[in-house]
């Protein structure tokens, strides 16, 4: 009999990285796999569903939200990073009683930040939610379950909060993976006091155990990261010809990929896409390359549908995921469409163009040549250098490395994908240094990487 794996998916992204192939099959070949969704169980793929219920939902009350923003805010002033000194710069938005909220906790937030005043903070917000009935009902779930370990696809939500804590009280081991490279270095506090933690490589760890002195270094466990595993799919690799064909290009021209950022990050990008698109018209990109533009998974496209018209040429190509007609990002569910798709842009592309975005890494693990915006553009077309996101501490060895060239304007966009389209070699090296740096196991492996942590935590003998 398999041992029971409970996986905690708070949001979509966990369900690419684990649950989509080939991540899912290796799981469920080892594991008895239960999983609990912070979203409808019907946006899960159809072989989970079976297996899978919703999490539940708890009302913090005002001192608990009060207690998790202060620990949220304090743990960014402690730390201070340059991304955390964005993040904590960043209007806040909604309701009078929020706005306020937030002031309260960024006042709190600075006068606790220290080792003690964490501790005090994550302390007073775990002794009050474990008297909470919340988890009381996830203690009794989890002992009619019956898992030898629960794991969290994604280290920040909130909500996984009370099932942590009744597993704690169980005796159940614990792990979270850390889901993005920019995590923890640009974002708040881990939401739960996990006993282990699963990482893409050395230099996430080396972050993890200096912003977490207090975790045990033996409770760190390099895995690489799922959300790559496809890109070692040789299988799901298409023909030039059969993919130029699927997305409408042509394939006897280039093909240059702009990927989009989300509204946050980029909120001019409609108007650098227009940016783009016009140098393009104006044939300045040597050979004549088709553009094809993918927006973030997190945007829904609708504010580039003045580009699209406006540049009837431009390939669009949104990411296929499941788009609800509520429930914000947590909502959001990529495909295993989606994941094929996203093996062959990476692997087709002859140039990424994007900002600051994940997308670099991609394109890197297939060698393919990223040009960085480090100009913002303005309604009227006007441009002007833009480069905080590059001083950022994950972004920064990209730079270092020459992993990606960044243009600082237009002209030096232009240069830098002709050079590229010349000679798609330009800054190898430098892509292979990143690729080693931030995915410390190989692509194609990360699966078993992780279900040999996962035995070890449970301590249970799995077949993988």
């Amino acid at each position: 009999m398999k041992p029971v794996l409970l996986l905690l998916v708070p949001d979509g992204v966990g369900v690419r990285n684990f649950l989509l192939e080939p991540c899912g099959s290796r799981l469920r070949e080892a594991w008895d796999v239960r999983v609990m969704t912070g979203f409808p169980e019907r946006l899960l793929p159809e072989q989970w569903q079976a297996s899978a219920e919703a999490m539940r939902v708890y009302r913090e009350g005002a001192i608990g939200m009060l207690l998790r923003y202060a620990l949220a805010h304090a743990h960014l002033c402690r730390w201070d990073t340059r991304a955390m000194r964005f993040v904590r710069q960043m209007p806040v938005r909604g309701r009078l009683p929020v706005r306020a909220m937030h002031r309260v906790a960024r006042a709190i937030g600075r006068m606790t930040a220290s080792e003690p005043g964490l501790a005090l903070l994550d302390g007073l917000l775990q002794r009050r939610l474990e008297r909470r009935k919340e988890v009381d009902w996830y203690a009794a779930a989890l002992e009619r379950i019956g898992p030898s370990a629960v794991l969290c696809t994604h280290q920040r939500p909130s909500i996984v909060l009370p099932v942590v804590l009744a597993a704690r009280r169980l005796g159940i081991p614990t792990a979270t993976f850390i889901f993005s490279w920019d995590n923890l270095t640009s974002k708040g506090r881990i939401a739960a006091p996990f006993d282990h933690y699963l990482v893409w490589s050395p230099l996430m760890k080396s972050e993890l155990l200096r912003y977490y002195d207090w975790i045990p270094e033996e409770r760190v466990h390099i895995v690489g990261t799922p959300q790559f595993e496809a890109y070692g799919e040789r299988r799901w690799i298409l023909s030039r010809e059969d993919f130029f064909r699927n997305i409408g290009a042509d394939p006897a021209r280039r093909l240059i990929c702009y990927s989009g950022g989300d509204t946050t990050t980029c909120p001019n990008e409609p108007a650098q896409l227009r940016a783009v698109l016009g140098l393009a018209r104006k044939g300045v990109f040597a050979g004549n390359p088709q553009i094809l533009f993918r927006p973030s998974p997190a945007d829904r496209g609708e504010r580039f549908d003045g580009v699209r018209r406006e540049f009837p040429e431009l390939i669009y190509a949104q990411p296929r995921w499941i788009y609800p007609s509520s429930g914000g990002w947590t909502n959001i569910v990529p495909t295993q469409e989606d994941v094929v798709m996203l093996a062959n842009l990476t692997f087709h592309a002859d140039v990424n163009v994007n900002v600051a975005s994940t997308m670099t890494l991609d394109f890197a693990l297939h060698d393919r040549p990223v040009v960085n915006i480090g100009f913002d553009v303005d309604e009227a077309g006007r441009s002007r250098p833009w480069l905080t996101y590059y001083d950022f501490d994950h972004y920064r060895p990209v730079v270092e490395f020459g992993a990606a060239r960044v243009a600082r304007s237009p002209e030096e966009l232009v240069a830098h994908v002709n050079a590229y389209l010349a000679d798609p070699s330009l800054d190898r090296e430098g892509r292979r240094k990143l690729v080693e740096l931030e995915v410390g196991v190989p692509v194609g492996r990360s699966s078993e990487a992780v279900l040999e942590a996962l035995a070890r935590i449970a301590g249970v003998e799995v077949r993988a």
